[in-house]
């Protein structure tokens, strides 16, 4: 990421979901808005918000893009096979919603379904999207290249220290085995992840210290 780039986070809803927000040259994508799509636009009034995007259907992924894209006026998009189950992201959750923070709405349908190999661009940045079965069957994770070289957004696919569960509805970890094995070999190791719960990290220490990483790595029922 060059120093002209800047990413703004925001820490949202009771499962404390890492919102991001990627600005280059004035214009701002936003990584899953969860649980406060209208407080997200309040706080990014100063940059001009064009692209949402989620890295998979959960509620407390997607639950504030209706407010976010009526108050900005944005496109979204996810996953193609996340799509039609994000649409109905609260009747699918295995969460109760009593008390969750901010105004959670299931979002309209997505004005973009996203692939393999395809770009996301926002300013002189660019993401590349790699499709990561496993935590949902629509998951993605966004690579950064060109101004946001050395960026990826994981999602809930690959965390500090462990990785997304699979025994919720969709889940696999026999497809989030091969995921894991397949980021492996296509993230560099000095790039940044920026994962959707917790700390960001790099693969280099994530090859190093995530047991989900690791040879011969088993099914766990954890993460987020």
């Amino acid at each position: 990421m060059t120093s002209k780039d800047e990413i703004r986070y925001f820490v949202v809803g009771d499962l404390r979901t890492n919102c991001y927000a990627y600005i280059s040259e004035g214009a701002c994508m936003v990584v899953d808005p969860g649980a406060s799509g209208a407080r997200i636009a309040e706080e990014l009034q100063d940059v001009q918000v064009v692209q949402v995007v989620a890295t998979h259907r959960h509620h407390d992924h997607v639950g504030g893009i209706r407010a976010l894209v009526e108050a900005t006026g944005a496109p979204w998009a996810i996953g193609a096979i996340d799509a039609e189950g994000a649409t109905h992201a609260l009747e699918l959750s295995s969460h109760d919603l009593v008390g969750f923070e901010g105004e959670v709405q299931n979002p309209p349908a997505a004005d973009r379904l996203l692939h393999e190999g395809d770009v996301l661009e926002v300013g002189t940045a660019r993401f590349r999207v790699i499709e990561t079965p496993g935590h949902t069957p629509g998951g993605i994770v966004l690579v950064g290249e060109g101004t946001a070289e050395g960026v990826a957004f994981m999602g809930d696919t690959l965390f500090a220290g462990s990785c997304g569960r699979t025994d919720l509805a969709g889940g696999s970890w026999e497809q989030m085995s091969a995921t894991l094995e397949r980021l492996a070999g296509l993230i560099d190791p000095s790039v940044t992840m920026f994962c959707g719960h917790g700390m960001a990290t790099t693969m280099k220490r994530e090859l190093v210290s995530n047991p989900y990483l690791q040879p011969g790595a088993w099914r766990t029922s954890y993460g987020e």
